[in-house]
C-alpha cells in the first residue's frame, strides 16, 4: 500500500505541469472517477472482546486498551476509488486496512475461548479487522457547490482474533468472514474559493436474524463517520484533513456448526470497539 500511495503521489506530480482539467477524466464524459488515498494515526479509545462465558467460567471479558497494549497511537491508511454517474449516482469501492499485533505480559489470569493464559505469561496479541466495502450514493443537490445524498453499503468483514504465548505452546484462534449492510449519508459544501466542508456517515444496527444475514438473533453495529476539511486544487484535486470515529459491536450466541479449526470453540462472543483517527488524504477527480 506504501507504494501505491508514493505512486499515486509521483503521477500527481508529474501530471499538473501538463494537464489543463482533470488528471484522470474527459471534461465530456458522464463517468467520472475518482481516486483517494488517506494517511494519518488512529487512536483505539475502548476495546473488549469476550469468547465464552463468564457465568459458565469459559471466558473473561478482556480489555485490548488497559490489559492487551493497544494504548498507545497506530498507522491508519485507507483507499476508495469509484466513480459518479451523471453528476447524481455514486458507486465506490473501499479498501480499509486495520490491524493491531502488540506484546504483553499478563498480570492476570486470562481465559479466552476456554483456555487459560496464566499470569507473567509473554503474550503476542494480535487484533485484525480489515474490510472491503461498496457503496451505493444518489446525490439530491448535484450543483458544484454542494452534495447531499443518501444510499446503501455492503461490508465484508474480515476478522481474525489471536492470543499466542510467545515461549509457549498456549495459543487461540478466532476468524470469522461475513457480509455486514449499512446505510450511506454523505455531504459536501464547497466555497467559491475552493474551501469545501465535507462528511460521510455508514452505519447500522441490528438485532435481528434477518438484517444480519443469520437464521438466529445476533446483535451488531458499524458507524463509521468522518468530517473532514480541505481545499481544490488545480485540475480537480482535493487536499484534505480528516477527523473520523470507526467503531462496531457483535454480541451473541452462535448457532452455526463447527466447521474450521480457527472457528471459536464457545459459541458466546462479545466485541465492542471505538476508535477515532486524524488523518491527511489526497483525492483525484
Amino acid at each position: 500500500m506504501k507504494k501505491i500511495t508514493g505512486i499515486l503521489i509521483l503521477f500527481v506530480i508529474a501530471n499538473m505541469a501538463f494537464a489543463n482539467d482533470s488528471l484522470i477524466n474527459r471534461e465530456d464524459s458522464k463517468i467520472k472517477f475518482f481516486l483517494e488515498s488517506e494517511l494519518g494515526t488512529v487512536k483505539v479509545n475502548y476495546h473488549t472482546i469476550l469468547i465464552g462465558s463468564e457465568s459458565e467460567g469459559t471466558g473473561t471479558t478482556f480489555d485490548y486498551v488497559t490489559e492487551g497494549g493497544q494504548e498507545i497511537l497506530y498507522k491508519f491508511e485507507r483507499f476508495n476509488l469509484g466513480f459518479i454517474l451523471d453528476k447524481q449516482y455514486k458507486f465506490s469501492f473501499l479498501y480499509q486496512p486495520l490491524e493491531v499485533v502488540t506484546e504483553v505480559t499478563f498480570k492476570e489470569d486470562v481465559k479466552i475461548d476456554n483456555v487459560t493464559f496464566a499470569s507473567g505469561t509473554p503474550m503476542e496479541v494480535s487484533y485484525g479487522f480489515p474490510f472491503y466495502r461498496i457503496t451505493y450514493g444518489y446525490d439530491f443537490f448535484p450543483a458544484d457547490e454542494i452534495d447531499l445524498g443518501i444510499g446503501g453499503a455492503l461490508q465484508l468483514r474480515n476478522a481474525s482474533l489471536v492470543f499466542k504465548e510467545i515461549a509457549g505452546d498456549q495459543m487461540t484462534v478466532s476468524q470469522n468472514l461475513g457480509p455486514v449492510p449499512a446505510i450511506n449519508l454523505f455531504g459536501k459544501y464547497t466555497l467559491n474559493n475552493g474551501l469545501f466542508f465535507q462528511t460521510d456517515i455508514t452505519g447500522l444496527y441490528a438485532s435481528s436474524a434477518f438484517i444480519n444475514g443469520a437464521d438466529f438473533e445476533f446483535e451488531g453495529s458499524i458507524l463509521d463517520a468522518s468530517l473532514r476539511t480541505g481545499y481544490t486544487l488545480k485540475h480537480d484535486i482535493d487536499l484534505f484533513l480528516n477527523l473520523r470515529f470507526l467503531g462496531g459491536s457483535a454480541a451473541g450466541k452462535s448457532e452455526y456448526d463447527y466447521e474450521n479449526w480457527t472457528d471459536s470453540v464457545e459459541k458466546e462472543t462479545a466485541n465492542y470497539l471505538a476508535t477515532t483517527s486524524l488523518t491527511f488524504g489526497i483525492t483525484i477527480r
